[in-house]
């Protein structure tokens, strides 16, 4: 009897061991050694990776990424790009026309296999489009390593998106999606969605990168630079080791990342400073009459850094290099590629501000960007306004304001899509971004609104503390905001990121009496929301009525917005609601739902009655 009760418990263990529940995540650790012919924009590459299976899952095959297979006529990308028109990315087309279906044949973009190994054995291998499907020699059991070598060649293409040669600001090689990339797996299975155009998903990895290049050039990169003396640009006096070839190698490491990127060029200029309890910090720019904005960043990125590192969590890595690169804003470990034109230094912050933020949200905090896109995007985008409020203070009634009236006016264009989409399969360029940058964003202003913003800011700290340098899901961070709130969130997630549904309340009716105020407020709107309601009294006075919903059967106990008396609750099925206060009409200046602006309503008009 005994052994059956062992037999039965060690059975109920091991299939409790096996719900989603149990956490993994797969690790890497890659070695690569990089000859790049700058003046053919070509380069040979090898590398060796140790690859540890976390999974409770025997693997038979493993997936790469090839990105920059993307960078040609008729690839998927150049097909997207021509079917989606106008309506695509306008980095991507010009009126209308994919600007892929044009690159010259010497200037697409290529990585060529030429062999991958597996602990020495020669593998299998088969290109689909961006991906390389790799057949093992010997399957990868639960909590083993194995380790890959491959050697291949790679042309730099012509820069389209994110990567490639001569940016038009003149950057030489913006080497981003660069080396074959092993694909995340987890509970999902693998991660192997085809690059069309958006955003990436990789296990955390350490790298030992050597970079063989001409000795006049300057690279940034994000990680840490072990020859800094031998190199050009970042000791006032080096020693540079020259080769045969007229070039230097170097010596780059990084630890516990998600992409290892990098750039290059003659005109770099570097610059480096220490952020107080925070990163070192190193700008790599072309210093010209376009780039004065970059003199003035010190006293900005040091105080961004601190509110950051305040607000949403400690930055762990030693470093962090804003690079001049790219065609716009991207994030990466450690660094970011962004364009460095900027005609003020506000504006250079706004960029510096958002990529930077991707340190938390898409780095530290590792979500699958391109399932959950609202989620990196859309959390940076509030770590950037919350930011950005109190670099350039504005007087305004929140620092979200701005994107609040954006997304009322793209509403009424009628094309909105649902944020849960997977990134690369919007319809229209426009609501892929309101549905990841915007949405995403007025889910946590929302949130902020719905339990308070001292409870919203709890939820952003124990989200990193609880998941940083993981792989987090929107479940996971639910789960935390209803533990802290000890609200049911469950409604609102739904309606926010699962449809297009919309808020709308307004003021339908108001009686004066002798001694009192009656208002009829109404739901006209499809997403049911808990309403603070505001009054201001001749004598300037502020009184708010927290109106709660009755599916979060907690209700709101403190907001940073001011002091407030709680109401009944409203019911989610009932469509008018009756306050009455103790105010007469001689006595009321305003009344208005949500004094701070915050919720998301898209009729403003009737949100607010001055009183005459």
């Amino acid at each position: 009897m005994k052994k059956s009760v062992t037999i039965l418990f060690a059975f109920i263990i091991s299939q409790f061991q096996a719900q989603p529940g149990n956490y993994y995540q797969q690790s890497a650790k890659y070695k690569m050694n990089i000859d790049v012919d700058a003046e053919k924009f070509t380069y040979q590459g090898e590398q060796t990776l140790e690859y540890t299976n976390n999974s409770p899952d025997e693997l038979k095959v493993v997936y790469f990424h090839l990105y920059w297979n993307a960078f040609k006529p008729n690839s998927m990308m150049d097909q997207r790009v021509s079917g989606q028109g106008k309506n695509g990315d306008s980095r991507l087309q010009k009126d209308g026309v994919s600007r892929l279906a044009s690159i010259p044949k010497n200037e697409e973009g290529s990585q060529n296999i030429h062999w991958i190994k597996q602990n020495g054995k020669e593998l299998k291998f088969e290109i689909q489009e961006t991906i390389m499907k790799v057949y093992l020699a010997e399957s990868i059991k639960p909590n083993s390593t194995t380790t890959f070598t491959m050697d291949w060649d790679a042309v730099i293409p012509q820069q389209i998106r994110r990567s490639g040669r001569n940016n038009r600001e003149g950057v030489d090689m913006t080497m981003t999606q660069w080396y074959p990339k092993i694909a995340e797996y987890d509970y999902d299975g693998w991660a192997t969605f085809d690059y069309i155009g958006r955003e990436f998903h990789a296990p955390f990895a350490d790298f030992e990168v050597a970079i063989k290049i001409n000795k006049d050039y300057v690279i940034g990169a994000g990680g840490i630079l072990e020859n800094p003396q031998g190199v050009k640009g970042y000791e006032s006096k080096p020693l540079l080791s020259i080769d045969k070839n007229n070039k230097v190698t170097w010596r780059w490491t990084a630890k516990n990342i998600l992409d290892f990127a990098w750039s290059a060029d003659k005109d770099y200029k570097v610059k480096s400073f220490d952020v107080p309890e925070g990163p070192k910090v190193f700008l790599v720019y072309q210093q010209n009459n376009k780039t004065k904005a970059w003199e003035e960043a010190q006293p900005y990125v040091t105080k961004y850094f601190q509110i950051m590192n305040s607000h949403f969590g400690k930055y762990i890595y030693p470093t962090y290099t804003f690079i001049q690169g790219g065609d716009g804003g991207m994030e990466y470990g450690m660094c970011t590629m962004i364009l460095g034109e900027a005609q003020n230094i506000k504006d250079l912050m706004g960029l510096m501000a958002h990529e930077g933020a991707h340190s938390w949200y898409q780095q530290m905090l590792a979500t699958n960007e391109s399932m959950r896109p609202w989620m990196d995007e859309g959390f940076t985008s509030y770590a950037e306004g919350y930011t950005m409020h109190q670099l350039f203070p504005e007087d305004l009634p929140n620092p979200f304001i701005k994107t609040l009236d954006s997304y009322r006016a793209f509403i009424k264009k009628g094309i909105e899509e649902p944020a849960v989409w997977l990134g690369d399969h919007h319809d229209n360029g426009s609501a892929y971004t309101y549905a990841s940058y915007v949405k995403g964003e007025l889910y946590l202003v929302q949130l902020g609104y719905i339990m308070g913003e001292q409870k919203l800011a709890e939820v952003l700290k124990q989200y990193y503390d609880q998941w940083s340098m993981r792989h987090p899901s929107d479940r996971d961070f639910l789960h935390i905001a209803q533990k802290v709130s000890g609200m049911d969130l469950k409604w609102f997630h739904n309606y926010w990121i699962n449809t297009t549904k919309t808020i709308d309340y307004g003021i339908k009716d108001i009686k004066y009496d002798t001694k009192s105020t009656t208002i009829i407020l109404i739901n006209k709107g499809q997403v049911p929301m808990p309403i603070d309601f505001s009054v201001m009294t001749t004598d300037k006075k502020i009184i708010t009525y927290q109106i709660p919903l009755n599916m979060t059967h907690t209700w709101k106990d403190k907001d940073m917005y001011g002091d407030f008396s709680t109401m009944p609750y409203w019911p989610w099925t009932q469509k008018e609601y009756t306050l009455t206060i103790p105010y007469t009409k001689s006595q009321l200046y305003v009344l208005g739902i949500d004094f701070s602006q915050r919720i998301a309503d898209i009729n403003m008009s009737d949100n607010f009655i001055e009183v005459k």
